[in-house]
């Protein structure tokens, strides 16, 4: 049985007004479609009125969770993909 590692991703949008919930919406299918599972998002302000997205998932440790952080890179209004924190969970 493998273990799980816990990983934390912020999301940037490219403006102030970039729509976060499509984003999130977004997000969630991108997880999923990779197995994550345990998914908490959650809005971080940063500077100016820009919000950052924030996407906690639990993910097997033996899968590559940077093809996760690579596809999250993909989705429109997102300006970076930076991974904050990754950590076995069990």
């Amino acid at each position: 049985m493998t273990g799980l590692n816990g990983i934390k991703i912020k999301l940037m949008p490219d403006s102030p007004n970039a729509n976060l919930k499509a984003i999130e919406k977004r997000a969630k299918e991108i997880v999923e479609s990779f197995g994550g599972f345990n998914k908490e998002y959650s809005i971080e302000p940063v500077a100016f009125g820009l919000k950052a997205l924030i996407v906690f998932f639990q993910f097997p440790e033996d899968d590559d969770a940077e093809k996760v952080e690579d596809a999250l890179k993909n989705i429109k209004k997102v300006q970076s993909v930076q991974l904050i924190d990754m950590r076995k969970i069990a």
